[in-house]
């Protein structure tokens, strides 16, 4: 078996290349084929993690405990991995399992100019003190090796680049636009966000700065995101063909309510709510949040409406305020403080309202924040949960199957659901032993994973994915989200309708 690969490049970052790739792995699922997605390296704090498949890469990592290529020991093939959550979302879409190889680089931003490395699925301490361009050619073959065994095992690979195929400062060390569409020998469509302005200068700026003999992998130009009536675009889809002999193969209309959540964590600031509202979430969105996928289900969920907070503003009438994950928990405390967020939060504490802690969230609830290796920062918590986190050097990567105890006031209707969701943190929390001394104890409503305060108002957990949870949507709210199913059937409802009739399975041609 060896597939034929479509890949989706863009003009820029947040053309809508992760959705367009997620519609194309179940257009080309439905069809009966077998279908994978791969993006070589995201950069990307939203992530899954991924049963342990390293023992299946073959020739992709040296022997455990080896030395590795990129320095350091290889790292034990039992071990779950983590990939961008637009990869994993893309697998579910194509109806294949997820796995480390089809995003084998992971780059977790953690600064500014400062990045955690996951190569496939396993955090590489090497890789992450290695400069930019000399980590490229470090994993260029793990990547390659990667993308071919995937190739190997099913007929069609979706592969989605990253940001812009023409950065020309970046082409001399390229390992996710050009070199992979070269190695794949992949048929390409190339994306841009009519709705930013400017998308005809983008599209023939991308392919006038592109090598001429990549230009040829370019199969069509695809208008994403556009509003008002498409027969007002001529002539320019005609005049650019002329320019550069690759048609419009495709304009997609804006839609708002796909049901997937935000591509790469980018995330609109617009309030969502379906049907009348009765519930008002808000969730804090500091710098560095992670995983804030997970509350895309709360923007379909009937009468819920959810709100990205940066100020004591945005949250006002909320009925819940969640503080996510965050990859710089002390950073975004700081950041948090600095907006008067921590008053605003015991202020609705004592108002009677709920709080939601997940991983971060959860650590910055407590009292404390230690760190004695220079993994996150040493910080005072909100107080809110009599809790304490170590910050350590080893990090927790796994899949978590749980049920919640006995559960205490507004949150009470958890009591006995049983959960599935993930684990992704470095610190580990424990109750406070001078406040359990002195009477203040925290009620564990997950082993080891979960705690609410005495009033029951205020929860914390290390376990994302609690509100993709359909059990626990229907404990909370009495009612759920559509399904992921249906919500990759309608992207794939939706590209069959606004492609030219016949282009998609042009691209899988022989």
């Amino acid at each position: 078996m060896s597939a034929r690969c479509v890949m989706v490049l863009g003009t820029t970052s947040g053309a809508g290349k992760s959705w367009l790739a997620t519609a194309l792995c179940r257009h080309y699922a439905r069809q009966g084929l077998k279908v994978a997605p791969f993006k070589a390296q995201n950069m990307s704090n939203n992530a899954r993690v991924v049963a342990p498949t390293l023992r299946r890469l073959g020739g992709s990592l040296p022997p455990e405990g080896a030395e590795a290529p990129w320095g350091g020991p290889a790292a034990p093939r039992s071990l779950a991995g983590e990939i961008g959550s637009a990869q994993y979302f893309q697998a579910l879409a194509a109806r294949a399992e997820p796995d480390v190889r089809m995003n084998p680089l992971l780059l977790k931003p953690e600064a500014d100019t400062h990045s955690q490395v996951v190569l496939l699925g396993q955090v590489s301490a090497p890789l992450t003190a290695m400069p930019w361009r000399g980590r490229s050619e470090r994993v260029w073959p793990a990547i390659a090796q990667a993308l071919d065994e995937l190739r190997a095992e099913n007929d069609v690979v979706v592969i989605e680049g990253a940001g812009s195929p023409a950065e020309i400062n970046l082409m001399d060390s390229d390992i996710v636009n050009l070199r992979v569409a070269r190695h794949a020998q992949a048929r390409c469509l190339l994306v841009t966000d009519i709705d930013r302005g400017g998308a005809f200068a983008h599209l023939y700026g991308t392919w006038a700065l592109m090598p001429e003999a990549d230009r040829a992998l370019l199969r069509g130009f695809v208008l994403n995101r556009f509003r008002g009536d498409a027969s007002l675009l001529s002539p320019a889809p005609e005049r650019l063909q002329a320019l550069t002999g690759v048609p419009t193969v495709a304009t997609l209309p804006m839609w708002y309510r796909h049901g997937l959540p935000e591509e790469d964590g980018v995330f609109d600031d617009r309030a969502h709510a379906s049907g009348a509202v009765h519930t008002t979430v808000a969730v804090i969105a500091y710098p560095r949040i992670s995983n804030l996928d997970e509350f895309q289900p709360l923007k379909n969920v009937p009468g819920v409406r959810l709100v990205w907070a940066r100020s004591p503003a945005d949250c006002a009438g909320a009925d819940w305020i969640v503080l996510p994950g965050s990859k710089a928990t002390a950073a975004d405390l700081a950041w948090l403080r600095a907006q008067g967020l921590d008053h605003e939060i015991a202020a609705h504490v004592q108002r009677g309202g709920r709080v939601l802690g997940v991983c971060g969230g959860l650590q910055m609830l407590g009292e404390a924040l230690i760190d004695t290796h220079g993994i996150d920062g040493n910080a005072p918590g909100l107080g809110l949960l009599p809790l304490v986190t170590a910050f350590s050097p080893d990090k927790t990567v796994q899949r978590t199957h749980t049920a919640f105890g006995q559960v205490h006031g507004p949150w009470a209707a958890l009591s006995g659901v049983a959960v599935s969701g993930y684990e992704i943190h470095h610190g580990q929390t424990a109750p406070h032993p001078a406040m359990v001394a002195a009477g203040h104890v925290a009620h564990e409503v997950l082993p080891g994973l979960g705690w609410q305060d005495a009033s029951g108002q205020v929860l914390g957990l290390y376990l994302h994915g609690l509100l993709e949870d359909e059990a626990a949507l229907r404990a909370l709210f009495g009612a759920a989200a559509p399904s992921l199913d249906a919500v990759f059937d309608g992207l794939a409802d939706f590209i069959h309708t606004h492609f030219q009739a016949g282009v998609l399975d042009a691209l899988i041609a022989p």
